[in-house]
């Protein structure tokens, strides 16, 4: 009897532990530890939260290392795979367009110095792009030791940012980079986006625009009174920036926000209207959180990566030069936010390299823009002479224009391509959504 039950228990210990065969392979990998999910998304086989130890400095080991998070989404060993170079933190994962599109596997990779994915300190000047995508590439030549087919990048945005940059250091890594509404910008102060702000939309439509921002400086004392009780409420703090330099921000920030957002010019008040109308449409299309204490450290990272090395947007304030009492008006106020307001310098170098070797060598590329989107103003311009396919939708803004959202001609394109870059055999899996 005692046999019997020593049996059962080692055999039911045994089925306990029992491994998948990806999770076989994971944990033959090299400084890699995983857990399941709870969930797994319909058409995969496994979900699993996973960290990899990573130097904090690619160069130099003996710097000290820190954890990055992936999410993997697990379908296939022998299905292509689908990399996401996020730009920020990531809580959780879905199936990305570019996954349903290829029917691939997905490896979510939240950025450095973001989210779980942080050393022990914040040692910024380990911060760079050239670290960041050294990241990625360890990623993928760990990974492909248990995926072996087509491999494909996209990134969202800043993601988006990553993706090429990620190309631009590592040319190999993948076989196809898909950016989404991802800027290059070239300057810490990128006068682009100033000509495209002067000419997006009707003329009327970038009057009533500019009359919400008058409206709000002309009555300075009653919005800031009123934004300053709703402030409380909402619990914003303000130590980094005064609250009166939050609210002139916050109202020069008003027409990039209305048009990468997906303003709509009809539903912008007139300068007739009460001011209480006003201050509800601004705060629903801009607001002042933005520059609370609050979004001040959560962007930190990504402000440090915009005065270094990525670019960034300034205000173009001459036209309220007047009415400007805590911001400078003789020179445009940089959107650019710098952690404990650290002394920092822009160095072009980098975008100005990885501009140059798309335009020459970006092979393989799909830029997905929003007309409407104001980051389309710093994307990479349209080159005949290359390999690779560019999208502007029309009327799409930052959160509009992905792939659901072409055309049914637009996709087409964009698959034929795809089959034959990837030598795949692909359907749309947006045609249901169509209908």
């Amino acid at each position: 009897m005692k046999n019997y039950t020593l049996f059962f228990s080692l055999f039911f210990s045994i089925q306990l532990f029992a491994q998948t065969e990806i999770e076989t392979k994971l944990f033959e990998l090299p400084d890699v530890i995983f857990t399941p999910m709870k969930s797994t998304p319909e058409g995969y086989e496994a979900a699993y939260k996973v960290k990899i130890k990573q130097p904090l400095d690619h160069n130099d080991i003996s710097k000290g290392h820190f954890y990055q998070k992936i999410y993997l989404l697990h379908k296939d060993i022998s299905a292509p795979t689908v990399m996401i170079t996020q730009g920020y933190n990531r809580n959780g994962t879905r199936v990305s367009e570019v996954a349903k599109v290829v029917k691939g596997n997905q490896l979510d990779i939240e950025h450095r110095f973001y989210g779980e994915s942080l050393p022990d300190s914040m040692m910024y000047e380990y911060l760079t792009l050239e670290q960041a995508t050294s990241d990625l590439h360890r990623i993928n030549q760990v990974f492909k030791n248990i995926y072996e087919n087509k491999w494909i990048s996209t990134g969202i945005s800043k993601g988006g940012q990553t993706t090429i940059y990620y190309r631009y250091f590592f040319p190999d890594d993948v076989d196809v980079s898909i950016p989404y509404v991802a800027p290059l910008n070239l300057a810490l102060e990128e006068t682009r986006i100033y000509d495209f702000l002067d000419n997006i939309g009707t003329k009327e439509c970038r009057k009533k625009i500019e009359d919400v921002q008058f409206k709000i400086l002309e009555n300075r004392e009653e919005s800031f009174t009123k934004l300053k009780w709703y402030s409380k409420g909402a619990k914003l703090d303000y130590s980094y920036l005064t609250f009166e330099e939050a609210m002139e921000y916050a109202v020069l920030e008003y027409p990039f926000s209305f048009w990468q957002w997906g303003g709509v010019c009809d539903e912008i008040p007139t300068k007739d209207q009460p001011l209480d109308e006003v201050l509800q449409h601004f705060l629903d299309v801009s607001g002042i959180s933005f520059f609370s204490d609050k979004d001040m450290e959560a962007y930190a990272s990504h402000y440090y990566q915009a005065g270094t090395q990525m670019g960034y947007y300034s205000y173009e304030s001459k036209n309220f030069k007047d009415l400007l009492k805590a911001l400078p008006s003789d020179s445009n106020p940089s959107a650019v936010f710098m952690p404990n307001k650290m002394d920092y310098t822009f160095d072009d170098s980098l975008p100005k390299a990885a501009y140059e070797w798309v335009t020459n060598n970006g092979d393989e590329f799909i830029y997905i823009n929003g007309a409407n989107d104001t980051w389309s103003a710093t994307a990479v311009p349209v080159n005949k002479k290359r390999d690779a396919l560019w999208f502007n939708l029309e009327g799409k803004d930052h959160g509009q224009a992905r792939m659901k959202n072409m055309t049914k001609d637009e996709r087409k394109i964009m698959i034929n391509k795809l089959e034959s870059w990837l030598g795949l055999d692909l359907e749309d899996p947006f045609m249901e959504e169509d209908k």
